[in-house]
């Protein structure tokens, strides 16, 4: 739904009925608190939700975070280089060409601001209420999140009068840089917010209502630094931050995952699973793309050698079949029972076992940061300034934390394999690269490359928006435009005017053209209108 339109404002103005269904994929059971006699009011509309506390809202909306993570993460898979057209199916379209129309993957603009509300209804009803400053700070840094996916997708985006109802039915497109700089401040603001609950006797736990970290408010703000600190280390140079200083309380050094207790069951499972590996009855998910040959040249000895992670992650490694995004026809190989992108190869569907790589299984949580990312953002922030922190220090330990998030199994509890011996192996691998010995790489730019490039490993098929963002921000990694698949991802059938044949970014959703179109950015192109960060 749009933001704008009337189904939308229906939700501004009341609390959507999902608010108050029983959140039993949480394992929390949750009741209305209607009497019998307010139930027979027939002036009343039953089906109009009067209320709901945060402990109702939280959970739902951060399983929705997950759902609409999952989106982000297929789209950037498909413009990124991590996947490409399976042969045996046709009829791609802009998929491939990237001459987007209003229509292609219009649900991230649209599902984000559904799961937008949901945190702004929690920020509302905490306001002035020290009780909730716990639920009031995790909202904050949620929409921080979302606003953060929104600009990274759209650039100019309703901010400032969105998210407030009737009071604006055609909201205001604000400038993204205004954006970013107002995200940094509300991290602070998030970071109050937790500060004001440890102070306040009787605040209310998140305790399992928080389906990401359970509680632990130290999580929390590591969170919140390490999303402070991608805000800044994305906007550097382009937007002027009120304030660019972090707490004491660190970064995250381990994965924010959701997990609301997903499972093999209807409706249940790892979004992430169930699109891209088995639905909970053993039905095969997506079979339509395939491995990128460009993400595999970094695994198979092409680029660089990392056979123990290639095997994790990918189908019948070595011998995985891979195509450049563009090339149809009967030289491509059809995609197998199953996806390419879980290593089990038994192919038992209806079960998943103690499996690794980034689908692991139904019951796995859904990575929201990983631990490898924060310490990438941590070593290019010591690079370029940001903090005082060692590059190097932190490049080893992304490498080591990517490595480790590959190989820990779906219950998150054990790995495949010995995730410190592997990247002993994976530096004697490739000794003379510095894109994997940090310490060989010879100028700022090497660097850069290096964590880069590392980072855009660490995000295949985990958080593949990451790296697809990283690689508009930074030209890395390195790309040859019209060179081998193994050299390139853009598509062979590319309508891009680029030079690198790929697209700047997607566009509005028709849906925005329909009911606020006085205020939708015009002469939007997915080829010269890029995001402000943009290299």
């Amino acid at each position: 739904m749009s933001l704008n339109s009337n189904k939308v404002l229906v939700k501004h103005k009341l609390v959507n009925m999902k608010m108050i269904k029983a959140v039993v994929f949480a394992g929390v059971l949750f009741v209305t608190a209607s009497s019998c006699k307010k139930q027979l009011d027939i002036n009343k509309d039953p089906n109009v939700a009067v209320g709901a506390n945060p402990q109702l809202v939280l959970p739902q909306a951060l399983t929705g975070t997950a759902n609409n993570l999952n989106g982000f993460n297929s789209m950037g898979a498909q413009l990124g280089g991590y996947s490409a057209n399976a042969g045996g199916y046709g009829g791609f379209g802009t998929s491939i060409t990237y001459n987007f129309s209003a229509s292609d993957f219009s649900g991230r603009f649209t599902t984000t601001f559904d799961n937008l509300e949901d945190y702004q209804y929690i920020i509302n009803y905490s306001k002035g209420n020290p009780l909730y400053s716990y639920f009031e700070g995790a909202a904050k840094a949620m929409k921080v999140l979302n606003f953060q996916l929104l600009v990274d997708t759209y650039n100019d985006v309703p901010y400032t009068e969105a998210l407030q109802g009737a009071s604006f039915l055609t909201p205001k497109y604000d400038p993204a840089v205004d954006i970013y700089k107002s995200l940094a401040n509300e991290c602070d603001s998030a970071m109050a917010s937790f500060t004001r609950g440890d102070a306040t006797a009787g605040v209310t736990p998140l305790s399992s209502y928080d389906v990401m970290f359970k509680g632990n408010v130290a999580n929390w703000k590591k969170f919140i630094n390490t999303l402070k600190l991608r805000i800044i280390i994305r906007g550097k140079g382009k937007v002027t931050f009120s304030n660019t200083t972090f707490t004491a309380d660190g970064f995250l050094t381990s994965d924010a995952l959701i997990n609301p207790g997903f499972n093999r069951d209807n409706a249940r499972q790892n979004p992430k699973w169930n699109t891209w590996g088995y639905g909970y009855t053993g039905s095969d998910a997506t079979k339509s793309w395939m491995p990128n040959r460009y993400i595999l040249a970094f695994y198979d000895g092409t680029k660089l050698n990392d056979p123990g992670r290639g095997a994790a992650i990918y189908y019948k490694f070595p011998a995985t079949p891979t195509n450049q995004l563009g090339v149809e026809g009967t030289q491509v190989q059809a995609s197998p029972a199953g996806s390419f992108w879980y290593s089990n190869t038994s192919r038992a569907g209806s079960t998943s076992g103690a499996w690794s790589g980034p689908l692991k299984g139904p019951s796995a949580g859904y990575p929201v940061i990983t631990a490898a990312e924060a310490y990438f953002l941590r070593a290019e922030a010591g690079l370029v300034g940001v903090t005082a922190e060692s590059p190097q220090t932190n490049f080893d330990a992304g490498v080591a934390a990517a490595f480790k998030y590959t190989y820990t199994l779906e219950n998150g509890t054990a790995t495949s394999a010995d995730p410190a011996a592997a990247v002993t192996k994976y530096q004697a691998d490739n000794v003379t690269s510095y894109l994997v010995n940090f310490g060989l790489a010879t100028s700022t730019a090497q660097k850069l490359e290096a964590i880069i490039t590392q980072k855009y490993i660490a995000c295949n098929f985990v958080n593949s928006e990451e790296g697809w963002n990283e690689y508009r921000r930074t030209g890395y990694p390195s790309v040859v435009p019209g060179g081998p698949a193994y050299a390139t991802f853009a598509s062979t059938v590319s309508e891009s005017t680029r030079a690198d044949k790929l697209p700047a970014r997607v566009l509005y959703p028709s849906q925005e053209g329909s009911y606020n179109s006085a205020n939708v950015p015009k002469g939007i192109t997915p080829f010269s209108a890029t995001i402000f960060w943009a290299k």
